[in-house]
């Protein structure tokens, strides 16, 4: 009987690498007092977890680790909750499978 290997995604992300530009983040939140619906949202569909709800009930994003799929940037760039660039050259994710 062979056995199954099940592979947790957060084992696969871990596999890549993200270089940090300290202190020029590619995402900034929009101030808020309270979040939008959307914003609520990216704490729970973003596929590397940068966005959580804070100690004052506001979203708050850590990109360290952010895989750049633009999943946040089509959620909400267009109603202004955030602020998407791409991160400077040499700056980001570095992906070890492709």
């Amino acid at each position: 009987m062979k056995a199954t290997t099940i592979e947790r995604i957060e084992d696969k992300l871990y596999q890549n690498r993200y270089l940090v530009d300290t202190g020029r983040p590619h995402i900034t939140v929009r101030p808020h007092r309270s979040p939008s619906p959307s914003l609520l949202a990216l704490t729970q569909i973003c596929p590397a977890k940068c966005y959580e709800v804070n100690d004052v009930g506001q979203v708050a994003i850590v990109s360290d680790g952010c895989l750049e799929c633009g999943t946040c940037r089509v959620l909400c760039e267009a109603s202004g909750d955030i602020k998407w660039n791409y991160p400077r050259g040499g700056f980001g994710v570095l992906f070890k499978f492709g």
